[in-house]
C-alpha cells in the first residue's frame, strides 16, 4: 500500500517532469532568447526532466525486493545526471563572459574533477565502499560517500568562486542568476554528501533552473526590445533619407527656368527649397521628438516648393491654433507629401489639402484632409508603406497612433493622435 510520503514524492516528480517539459518549451519557442541561450537552456531542462524521470523510475522501483539490480542501474544514473548538471553553470558562466571554453583554466579544471568523479562512480559499482544495493533493494551509503561526491563540491566552489571573480563581466541579473542556481544546489549537495537524499538535490537543482530560466528569459526580453527599437531608429533613418530625387531635379530645373522668367518668385522657391532640405538634415541627425512649429515650418516649405510648380493645382489651407507639442520629425510633412504626389499623380484635377490640430482632453491631434481619388487600406503602394513608418515611429517615440480613412465626398483623412501624458 502507498504510504503518504510516496505518494507526496509521486506528486512532486510528476509536478517537475510537467515543469521541465514546459521549460524545455518556453526555451524552444521564446523569441526573445538568442540562439545561444535556446540551445543552453534546452540541454538543461532536458538534463533535468531526464533526472526527474529517472528518480520518479526510482521511486517505482525501490520498495520491491525483485528490483535490487534494476535499482543499480537506476542510482548510477542518478548520480551521472546530477554531475552533469553540476558544470553546466561553467559553460554559461564563460559563455556570458566571452571566453573560450577551451582555453579556460577553469573548464580544464572543472572537466578533470567531473573526470574524476566519473571514474569514482564507476569504481563504485565494483565496491561498497561508496555505496550499495542490498539484496532487498536499499541504498545504503558507504563509508567514503562523502569522497564520492567531494568532486562535485569542489566544482561546486570553483563556479562560486568563478562567479565572484567575473562579477564585473557580467551583467547584474546573469550575476543573480548564476547564484541563484548555484548556492542551493552547493548546499543541497553537501547535505546528500551526509544525508542521502537525491529528491532533495533534484528538487533544487529544478527549482533553481526555473529561476535561472526567469531571469535569462527578462535579460533577453530586454535585449530584444533594444534592438526591436533600434531596428525601428534605423528603419525611421532610411525613411528620413527617402528625399525624392525627380522631387530635387523637378525642384532645380524649376528654379532654372524661373531666373529668366521671374526672378524674384526664383529667389523665394530657392528659399523655401533650402529651408526643406535644412529640415530634412535636422531630421536626420534627430533622435527624438521635435516641437510641431518645427514640423509646421517643414512642411509649408515643403508646400510652397510644390505650388511654384503647381500654382493652378494645389491648394492648400491651415488651421493650426493648436502646435504647443511634440512630434517624431518628419511625422506631418510626409504626410502632406503622400497627398500631393498621390492627388497629383492619379488625377489632373485641381487637388485641395486642408492641414487641421486640435487639443482634446488626453490628446493633440493632426488631421490631414485632401479631396483627391484616395487608396484603399488594403493596398501595398508607396504612400502606404510611408505612413506605416510614420505609424511605427509614432508609436516608438511617443505612444502615438495614426489611422487613415475615406472623406466624405471623396479623398483621405490622415489623423495623426499623441496622448498628452507622453508629451
Amino acid at each position: 500500500m502507498i504510504d503518504l510520503i510516496d505518494v507526496v514524492c509521486y506528486s512532486l516528480c510528476g509536478a517537475l517532469m510537467l515543469l521541465m517539459a514546459l521549460g524545455i518549451a518556453l526555451s524552444a519557442f521564446m523569441p526573445a532568447l538568442d540562439r545561444w541561450s535556446k540551445r543552453y537552456l534546452i540541454t538543461l531542462f532536458s538534463l533535468l526532466l531526464m533526472s526527474v524521470t529517472v528518480l520518479f523510475i526510482d521511486l517505482l522501483i525501490y520498495s520491491d525486493p525483485d528490483m535490487a539490480a534494476a535499482e543499480g542501474i537506476v542510482c548510477f544514473l542518478e548520480f551521472l545526471l546530477i554531475s552533469s548538471l553540476i558544470f553546466m553553470p561553467t559553460i554559461f558562466l564563460l559563455h556570458c563572459c566571452g571566453e573560450s571554453i577551451k582555453d579556460s583554466l577553469l573548464f580544464k579544471t572543472v572537466m578533470a574533477l567531473w573526470g574524476v568523479y566519473v571514474l569514482l562512480l564507476t569504481v563504485a559499482q565494483f565496491t561498497d565502499i561508496f555505496y550499495c544495493i542490498t539484496p532487498d533493494n536499499q541504498v545504503v551509503r558507504g563509508p567514503y560517500f562523502a569522497l564520492l561526491l567531494s568532486p562535485l563540491a569542489a566544482i561546486m566552489i570553483l563556479n562560486i568562486a568563478g562567479v565572484i571573480l567575473r562579477r564585473k563581466q557580467i551583467s547584474k541579473k546573469y550575476f543573480i542568476a548564476l547564484f541563484v542556481y548555484l548556492l542551493p544546489m552547493t548546499i543541497a549537495l553537501f547535505t546528500h554528501m551526509f544525508i542521502y537524499d537525491i529528491l532533495l538535490i533534484v528538487f533544487g537543482m529544478a527549482l533553481c533552473a526555473l529561476i535561472m530560466l526567469g531571469l535569462v528569459l527578462s535579460d533577453n526580453m530586454e535585449k530584444y526590445m533594444r534592438q526591436q527599437r533600434e531596428i525601428a531608429n534605423q528603419r525611421a533613418g532610411i525613411m528620413v533619407l527617402q528625399m525624392r530625387p525627380h522631387f530635387i531635379c523637378n525642384t532645380m530645373m524649376g528654379i532654372y527656368y524661373l531666373c529668366d522668367q521671374d526672378p524674384v518668385k526664383a529667389k523665394q522657391v530657392t528659399l523655401d527649397f533650402t529651408t526643406y532640405l535644412r529640415k530634412n538634415f535636422t531630421a536626420i541627425a534627430s533622435e527624438d521628438t521635435i516641437p510641431f512649429r518645427d514640423e509646421l515650418e517643414h512642411t509649408r516649405a515643403y508646400l510652397a516648393v510644390e505650388q511654384a510648380q503647381f500654382e493652378d493645382s494645389l491648394f492648400v489651407s491651415f488651421d493650426t491654433p493648436h502646435t504647443l507639442f511634440r512630434v517624431p520629425p518628419l511625422t506631418l510633412q510626409p504626410i502632406v507629401e503622400n497627398a500631393v504626389k498621390h492627388g497629383m499623380r492619379s488625377s489632373g484635377d485641381p487637388i485641395h489639402i486642408s492641414v487641421i490640430t486640435r487639443q482634446t482632453d488626453s490628446s493633440s491631434e493632426i488631421i490631414v484632409e485632401d479631396d483627391g481619388p484616395g487608396f484603399k487600406p488594403i493596398d501595398d503602394n508607396e504612400p502606404h508603406i510611408a505612413l506605416n513608418n510614420i505609424r511605427q515611429r509614432l508609436e516608438m517615440m511617443c505612444g502615438g497612433d495614426l489611422k487613415i480613412s475615406p472623406r466624405e465626398g471623396g479623398g483621405t483623412v490622415v489623423k495623426v493622435t499623441i496622448p498628452m501624458k507622453r508629451q
